[in-house]
């Protein structure tokens, strides 16, 4: 028995020899905690943040001074122009949508430079699924650039944008299910530059899901013109109950917010339905939660690797987002560490996933996900597709106690004869 858990005593040592090879990367995680911790500090301060900011809006929602303050937040720690941050943007899927179709207009071309997009935005796009409402259906043309070894290919995408106009460049910054590496800061900040270069009035657009306070720096800080998050993911701290938010250029930001709610209207309506509260209180656990998730999944990634699985990233690579890819080799692999990561999880830890259909998603999806915030990435959860070589996609963890306990219940279960 360890912790009132029976864990097989081989496992329980592996994860005491994992801590001590992996204290200086958790040590690094750390240390960008605390550098983004005082990003954070200093915008609540700058912004003379108080009480009076976490009343509740009814309504219309004019005149919402702490929800207008909670935007100068999100622009000052993104360095951005402006920003939209509100309960009424339902997940990353929904932030993406909204700035797709607020920027682009019939005739204009986007084109995603990090390959094929995630599962969920290619029905936005139209380039799969039936929706008449896709960006194809609605005239606007949709091409896509390959990576080359997990990295930009900056001459192919120079030499498209020299060629005819390109109004919007989309990075998706975490691989999704794919097999890629999620892309680095320092990646896309020599991409950001490279397009400038060809075209200056190219907007470029990040998908920031599940890379938010990863690094050290944000996509807006190396060139991006607009960004995208969910608050089911980093920065909600596994504290905010729905949301998203959108920072960048102030007249992108003016353009997607009348998409948002109506010409004439964009920013100025909106009520924040008792949400500022949790919004600014997971912002600033936001980097906490991070470092947690990260921790817990280099934790994984080492014993994951050491009883014989493919991971990516491996636990001493450098990391762009809180996702740990694990090939599981079969279904029954697959289904049995989502039930044991169920088992490690606070809410429904009874449950026992099986694979079924999710809309935006082609195959048949398992996922676990025992969280206090319904599908919230922040706490530990995973999920899959059910197709070969049947990988699964970890993250969270809101605190590092909480998510090694999770790891350990989960293993325990695939090790099992």
């Amino acid at each position: 028995m360890y912790l009132g858990y029976d864990f097989d005593e081989k496992l329980v040592l592996e994860v005491g020899d994992a801590e001590k090879k992996l204290a200086p990367i958790f040590e690094r995680f750390e240390k960008n905690a605390l550098l983004c911790s005082a990003k954070v500090l200093k915008a609540f301060q700058d912004n003379r943040l108080c009480s009076t900011d976490f009343i509740e809006t009814t309504g219309y929602g004019f005149y919402d001074a702490g929800r207008d303050k909670l935007e100068k937040v999100y622009a000052e720690i993104f360095k951005a122009e402006d920003a939209l941050v509100r309960p009424q943007i339902m997940s990353g899927t929904h932030a993406i949508s909204l700035t797709y179709f607020g920027l682009l207009k019939h005739g204009d071309t986007c084109i995603s430079i990090s390959g094929k997009p995630y599962d969920s935005l290619q029905s936005i796009i139209g380039i799969a699924g039936k929706s008449r409402n896709s960006l194809i259906k609605n005239g606007i043309k949709y091409e896509q650039i390959e990576l080359v070894d997990n990295d930009f290919d900056i001459p192919t995408i120079v030499k498209r944008l020299k060629k005819s106009k390109v109004k919007l460049v989309e990075i998706q910054r975490s691989k999704g299910y794919s097999e890629r590496k999620s892309l680095s800061i320092e990646k896309i900040e020599r991409v950001c530059k490279a397009i400038k270069i060809a075209d200056k009035n190219t907007i470029i657009m990040v998908d920031n899901c599940y890379g938010d306070f990863v690094e050290d720096r944000e996509p807006t800080e190396v060139g991006a013109d607009v960004l995208v998050g969910s608050h089911m993911k980093n920065l909600g701290g596994g504290i905010a109950k729905t949301g998203g938010y959108i920072v960048g250029r102030k007249d992108l930001i003016f353009d997607i917010s009348e998409r948002f709610s109506a010409p004439g209207l964009g920013k100025d309506i909106g009520a924040n339905l008792n949400q500022n509260y949790l919004f600014f209180k997971g912002l600033y656990q936001a980097p906490t939660v991070v470092c947690s998730c990260l921790k817990t999944m280099a934790l994984a990634s080492f014993l994951l690797e050491k009883y014989g699985f493919e991971v990516s990233p491996k636990f001493d690579e450098q990391r762009a987002d809180i996702i740990q890819a694990v090939e599981l080799k079969t279904a029954e692999n697959l289904i049995k560490f989502c039930k044991g990561l169920q088992q490690g999880a606070p809410v429904e830890s009874f449950v026992s996933p099986i694979p079924a259909p999710m809309p935006g998603y082609e195959s048949d999806e398992i996922m676990a996900c025992g969280s206090f915030v319904t599908g919230a990435t922040s706490e530990l959860s995973c999920d899959a597709p059910m197709t070969p070589p049947y990988t699964a996609f970890m993250q969270g963890g809101l605190t590092y106690e909480y998510g090694k306990l999770g790891i350990l219940i989960a293993l325990n279960m695939l090790l099992k004869k």
